[in-house]
């Protein structure tokens, strides 16, 4: 139960804090929506998603205004496609016909992201997944709603290098498919190693073939609670600091239960998991890069960086897993440059390179995310920074993501902007050393040794 001083807390977080519901996302099972023919697969993913979420948005809409608690997005996650629409689908513009129904089925019911045209290719691809992936620059391409992902790799099987090397062509077709909107169709693909089954924030979210027929997961963010509870604790040590992340955690993740909850019951659909991650957003004080320095960096980037995001990655998630016994999804501190004001003003004052950020990313939640690069940058130099994350995450036995854009016409110095949460991006330099022989080659990097675990 939520007793009434933690309702005038909330409240207060709320008021002052930018605390909020990142996401409540419905995730869809379209498992038995397969059929061999293309117009009646089409016709069933419509109908199952219209029918199964028609009453998404308005009970989020219903819960918001009952607690009082703001709930920023209402997404759908599916079955990756490429499952989907094996049987159907002989081409990549195959493919392209279930996106556009996606996004008229993510228009129709309200929902600003649907996510799940995704492919699981982290030992080798199918004809099927190879042809879902070649779509994906066409698919972001001509529509709006829809997010794409791709899973390389996994700490079990290793990194299938053929689709490491694929994704990098695409990443950077899909640049050239949107580069009168900045390249943003590349904002909406994520390049994974051991992707979540229940990840609810875009663009990587998909339902797992594990999950239930239909499921509510919430996402929760607070980095701007975060922030104002450690300006209480300046000067303190390391345990007072410690205490007083894990605590706020708690508190902003009860919050994310609560809402969970109602849209679980209101919906009759099984409640699965809450994620708290710190997404940060472009307004001012919803940032992460802002709860480094209050923890003693003069900018990120700074020596110390990747210590104090090591700490608040842990005390977050010991925080969360206290609130909630269904935390998953990724949890912990996302550090897009994008949608983080304090990130982008470190990038500009120099203490931040995609370097660091790649450091920073072996103790975070993701990775990689929202950086945008030179429009000019080679495909295969993309493949060798998705290659060096994936790694990361495979050896580590942790998630983690590329979501890179190269903004085709623009170079460093610039600014690529891209608007709503996704904000604006300085563009960062890139290693002009190639890798074109290393990415050439054929296979797959095999599983470290401690995956032999059984």
């Amino acid at each position: 139960m939520i007793n009434m001083y933690e309702v005038s807390e909330t409240n207060k977080m709320i008021e002052s804090e930018n605390l909020d519901v990142r996401t409540i996302t419905l995730g869809i099972s379209l498992l038995d929506c397969i059929d061999s023919d293309l117009k009646e697969l089409n016709r069933k993913i419509y109908e199952k998603i219209t029918t199964t979420a028609k009453d998404l948005v308005s009970v989020g809409q219903d819960i918001e205004k009952e607690f009082g608690i703001p709930i920023v997005n209402k997404r759908i996650s599916i079955t990756p496609i490429a499952l989907v629409g094996g049987a159907a689908c002989k081409t990549p513009e195959d493919f392209v016909e279930i996106a556009k129904t996606l996004d008229k089925a993510a228009e129709e019911v309200g929902v600003n992201f649907i996510g799940g045209y995704s492919a699981l290719v982290s030992k080798a691809m199918t004809k099927s997944d190879e042809n879902l992936i070649r779509s994906i620059p066409q698919a972001l391409a001509v529509t709006e709603r829809i997010c794409s992902s791709v899973n390389v790799g996994s700490t079990k099987t290793g990194i299938n290098m053929d689709a490491v090397r694929l994704s990098g062509e695409i990443v950077k077709a899909t640049a050239e498919a949107t580069k009168d909107r900045d390249s943003l169709g590349c904002a909406k693909l994520v390049i994974f190693c051991n992707a979540p089954d229940d990840n609810p924030f875009m663009a990587g979210a998909f339902l797992g073939v594990t999950e239930a027929d239909a499921v509510i997961n919430v996402g929760v963010s607070g980095p701007g609670v975060v922030k104002k509870a450690l300006e209480k604790v300046r000067g303190k040590g390391f345990e007072e600091l410690c205490e007083t992340i894990k605590k706020t955690a708690f508190k902003v993740t009860r919050v994310g239960q609560l809402v969970a909850g109602e849209a679980s019951q209101r919906l009759g659909v099984p409640f699965g998991i809450v994620d708290l991650s710190l997404a940060p957003t472009p307004d001012v004080g919803d940032s992460v890069a802002e709860i480094l320095e209050e923890i003693g960096l003069e900018r990120v980037g700074a020596p110390g960086t990747t210590a104090a995001l090591a700490l608040l990655n842990d005390q977050v998630k010991k925080g969360g897993v206290m609130a909630s016994s269904y935390v998953g999804g990724l949890s912990g501190a996302f550090i897009p440059v994008s949608e983080d004001q304090g990130m982008i003003d470190a990038v500009h004052a120099g203490s931040l390179t995609l370097e660091k950020l790649e450091a920073m990313t072996c103790v975070c939640s993701v990775g990689l995310d929202m950086i945008a690069i030179p429009g000019k940058t080679s495909a295969s130099t993309i493949s060798g920074i998705i290659a060096d994350e994936m790694a990361i995450g495979m050896v580590n036995q942790k998630t983690t993501a590329v979501r890179l854009i190269p903004v085709i016409g623009k170079d460093v110095g610039e600014t690529a902007q891209f608007g709503g949460l996704l904000g604006y991006a300085p563009i960062m330099p890139v290693n002009e050393f190639g890798c074109d022989a290393f990415i050439g080659r054929k296979g797959r990097i095999p599983a470290p040794i401690h995956s032999f675990k059984n």
